[in-house]
């Protein structure tokens, strides 16, 4: 019998994201873009660029999104 993935554990179920994202990662050098790909992450890139606002650290997001779980 098939395992259901909401049956998996939370925890379980971020594992396997994490993996999955890594995987894809990995090979992100094979990913092809269109030409309008291209140009709307150029666009979001530069808006990025001009807020000046750079965001919060990536590990203090992962912490205060575990405190909240």
């Amino acid at each position: 019998m098939a395992t259901k993935l909401q049956d998996l554990p939370l925890e379980e179920r971020l594992r396997l994201v994490e993996d999955l994202w890594d995987s894809i990662a990995a090979e992100e050098q094979n990913v092809v873009l269109t030409e309008a790909q291209r140009q709307l992450l150029d666009e979001r890139l530069d808006a990025y660029e001009l807020d000046g606002d750079s965001g919060e650290a990536a590990g203090a997001v992962v912490e205060r999104i575990r405190r909240a779980l």
